[in-house]
């Protein structure tokens, strides 16, 4: 019952995020005592996103392991329900939410670091942790990707949760803003209301955008090994 290379990978990544959100909340940083916490930030909502979806990654290693060759179909029936949870999570929720917050920050950041990462919070968060939070998640999940085939659901249900997800947390932001007075972002401070309402509506259409990225990805590379097999 050994473990292969891409399980005992799956496992690292896990371990890797569990640090990264343990040094992440022990952050005393003033954002965190207000109002909505860590839980305003995407930032940290995908690391729990990707924390959550790589432990249902290890739980599901470790269940084919053990029902392997046991013929129980009460746990393959188990086992099925989880891997297909797994493979929800990855193509509604970890993929998608994950190159957004990977792209959408390194891009602004690019054109004006005070816009989404002050220079202040040089000062509470060490290299390192930004990269664990805005880098790593990609190759993380593109890893898991190449590794693992994945099913993904029926493209009309898989969009429909991508853009439940995105106007809840748009929501929850205006929400934020509305009892504090304070947007959780420091450009939304800077543009007018048409600019965030086009703002907003544009990270769900890129949201979508890349839900339909990812399917394509999967689909590409599970097809292009399924052709190479064959010749």
């Amino acid at each position: 019952m050994a473990l292969v290379p891409c399980q005992v990978l799956r496992m690292a990544i896990l371990l890797s995020y569990c640090s990264i959100l343990c040094n992440y909340k022990a952050i005393e940083m003033p954002s965190h005592q207000t109002y909505g916490g860590s839980w305003k930030f995407l930032t940290f909502i995908d690391l729990v996103i990707q924390a959550v979806f790589f432990g249902i990654c290890v739980l599901t290693d470790l269940s084919s392991l053990l029902t392997r060759g046991s013929g129980n179909q009460e746990q393959e029936r188990q086992l099925k329900k989880l891997i297909s949870l797994r493979d929800w999570m990855l193509a509604v929720l970890a993929f998608p939410v994950g190159v957004f917050v990977v792209a959408v920050f390194w891009i602004i950041y690019a054109y004006d670091r005070e816009m989404i990462y002050p220079k202040l919070l040089d000062n509470f968060i060490p290299g390192w942790l930004n990269h664990g939070m805005h880098t790593t998640v990609l190759p993380f999940i593109l890893i898991e990707m190449r590794t693992s085939h994945h099913q993904y659901p029926s493209r009309s249900s898989g969009l429909t949760a991508i853009c439940t997800f995105s106007v809840g947390y748009i929501l929850w932001v205006c929400w934020v803003h509305h009892v504090t007075g304070m947007w959780v972002y420091p450009f939304l401070e800077h543009i007018g209301p048409g600019a965030r309402i086009i703002f907003f509506g544009s990270t769900t259409i890129l949201m979508n955008f890349l839900y339909l990225l990812g399917e394509v990805l999967n689909n590409y590379i599970w097809d292009t090994q399924k052709t190479a097999k064959l010749k």
